[in-house]
């Protein structure tokens, strides 16, 4: 049993002693498949870091609704009561309040936020500022998220009775007021005098919207007093059972097609999306990206393959004359292979563990950097598959790149071999 072992140890002993003599050579080799390795594992770490982010941050939104939002029909018919050609672009203006109403009446919708988005100038005394504004329902700003830190939220009432008052995000109360309160002041939108009546919860950005920076007004004060119209951008409509959200998207798919006269999917003016779709999407356009990230770094993984194989080699024909010396004692073919196969390997799988230690301390640096840049959100994630595929990508590119020297290795003629250095 035990000279067994021995020759079973042996060829990995012979690897490791001609690599010691070849130190520098070998660390080099292995340098490039530290750095292939270490920059799977931080792509693939990195990816499903983001990923989690992004979908905590989508996550902040609920996963308890199905959103509708306005779209050009796919037919391109302009001549439809619903299609609006402007200077600027086309303007859809079919979506309405009446809709989002005939939405919330469904049994399977608890309630509805609704509203429109667009762009003006916010001033106060001399200061003034380019803000974006949200104009919806009253719970449109609660379902996106937004909190009031002082002040209120304005009311039904209030946007049924196109009253002039606004929310202002907190980097706007911060720029246009500094540290005067500005609860029950006046602030211009336009030509339009408005109330501040509430200031909201600083949140920073999301999905690029950066909510400190935006105002947030009643969607009817908005439609009729400042941009002339009676349409809407979107729709939020919260579900009573998450589980019933590809029904509740069938049923205003239908109800939406009845009301605007549209026949299939290329007429409709109106996307639905649920929240369990949104996140699929995600998920599948992150999954998508870290592979093809993969992909790139794994040619970083070839070219340190094909450096193993230029060493491998320089080795078998500087070594000539003792691979001739030791067929000459007797030692088999496959025995030779399997010494400079190891070798490679050998030097992969050294070079493949450093990598994933390199690699996961560089992925839970990232995540410390980027909680400390105010991503608080972002979580050390590393996934199992990535030092799977890691150490499986370095044991295979040492047995496939160092295979073809070790068998130029095992086929020499015993007697050219021992000439060759003679």
């Amino acid at each position: 049993m035990r000279p067994a072992l021995e020759q079973l140890i042996l060829p990995f002993r012979l690897a490791w002693q001609s690599l010691q003599v070849y130190r520098v050579r070998a660390s080099l080799t292995v340098l490039g498949i530290v750095i292939g390795i270490a920059a799977v594992i931080v792509v693939m770490s990195a990816g499903e870091s983001i990923k989690g982010l992004i979908l905590g941050e989508f996550e902040a939104f609920g996963t308890d609704f199905v959103q509708i939002e306005i779209k050009v029909p796919s037919t391109g018919r302009n001549s439809v009561s619903s299609v609006t050609t402007l200077a600027s672009g086309i303007e859809i203006t079919s979506l309405t309040l009446a809709d989002a109403e005939k939405i919330n009446q469904l049994s399977t919708v608890k309630e509805y936020g609704a509203g429109i988005m667009g762009q003006g100038v916010i001033s106060y005394l001399d200061r003034n500022q380019v803000v974006n504004y949200l104009a919806g329902t009253q719970l449109a700003p609660v379902m996106m998220g937004v909190e009031i830190s002082r002040g209120r939220l304005y009311t039904d009432e209030e946007d049924d009775n196109l009253a002039k008052v606004v929310i202002l995000g907190s980097q706007v109360a911060s720029d246009l007021f500094g540290n005067q309160d500005p609860i029950g002041q006046s602030v211009r939108l336009g030509r339009l005098r408005l109330k501040v009546v509430g200031i909201a919860k600083e949140r920073g950005a999301t999905f690029g919207f950066d909510f400190d920076s935006m105002i947030y007004l009643p969607l009817q004060t908005a439609q009729k007093l400042i941009l002339g119209i009676d349409h809407l951008m979107f729709i939020n409509a919260r579900v009573h059972n998450t589980a019933n959200q590809e029904e509740t998207a069938a049923e205003i798919v239908s109800l939406l097609r009845e009301r605007h006269d549209t026949a299939n999917e290329l007429e409709d003016d109106f996307a639905v999306t649920t929240a369990k779709e949104a996140m699929e999407m995600i998920d599948t356009v992150f999954n998508g990206i870290t592979l093809l990230l993969v992909a790139i770094v794994g040619i970083s993984l070839l070219v340190g393959g094909v450096g193993i194989m230029n060493i491998m080699y320089v080795s078998v024909t500087e070594r000539t004359f003792e691979i001739g010396l030791r067929q000459a004692i007797g030692a088999r073919k496959g025995q030779i292979l399997w010494q400079f196969l190891w070798e490679a390997i050998v030097v992969t799988v050294f070079g493949g563990l450093i990598g994933i230690v390199i690699g996961v301390s560089l992925s839970f640096l990232i995540s410390l950097v980027a909680g400390q840049l105010g991503f608080a959100t972002w979580r050390f994630i590393l996934p199992p598959e990535s030092v799977i595929i890691a150490f499986f990508f370095c044991a295979s590119v040492g047995l496939i790149f160092g295979y073809w020297p070790a068998r130029r290795a095992a086929t020499m003629d015993p007697i050219n071999a021992l000439r060759y250095e003679q």
